[in-house]
């Protein structure tokens, strides 16, 4: 049990959940190159038409680090306030949440809802900003919100484009180190 880990991604709509946890599936070898397409978890054809995710994914990846195996049990949730039920059911069983921010955007309304979820069930809280790769990007600012938010120190906010898979090892490095094992 104490190398397992099990974590869900929470955001606002479009902040980049899905093609987050494309990378990491990619990153950790569970997809090869030849099965992976956009939004690998997103397998109901109404998720695919719409471009969002409608019901959480679980999926479990094997991560090898420092020489030790590891199982990494993500749960990909939906970002829309419709489907807000999901999201609790997938935080309920998860002891740390990737969270993610549009380093475009910033924190929206869903993010913080999302985040109180998460912190009412004492979830380990992983900051990310996403979307470091775009040109309109505004890391400052965001990075100032987050702190704000969570109170964490700006060093704790892992820095990715979930598109070009810039910053995807750190996160998964920061998934072993900071989220707990589950209690037997």
């Amino acid at each position: 049990m104490k190398n397992i880990r099990n974590f869900c991604i929470i955001a606002h709509i479009d902040h980049g959940k899905s093609t987050l946890a494309d990378r990491l599936l990619e990153l950790t070898g569970t997809v090869n190159e030849r099965e992976a397409q956009a939004q690998i978890l997103d397998n109901m054809d109404l998720e695919r038409e719409r471009g969002i995710t409608i019901k959480s994914h679980a999926i479990q990846m094997d991560y090898r680090h420092n020489g030790e195996l590891y199982k990494l049990n993500l749960i990909d949730t939906p970002g829309h306030v419709d489907f807000s039920y999901e999201v609790s059911r997938s935080i309920a069983a998860c002891e740390g949440a990737l969270l993610v921010i549009d380093a475009t955007q910033g924190i929206q309304a869903q993010t913080i809802s999302n985040l109180y979820l998460a912190l009412e069930h004492d979830l380990e809280i992983i900051p990310v900003m996403n979307k470091m790769d775009m040109d309109n990007a505004m890391p400052e600012e965001v990075e100032d919100q987050i702190v704000d938010l969570l109170g964490c120190k700006p060093e704790d906010i892992i820095r990715t484009s979930a598109k070009t898979g810039e910053g995807v090892a750190e996160i998964l490095e920061a998934i072993i180190t900071k989220i707990p094992a589950p209690q037997g």
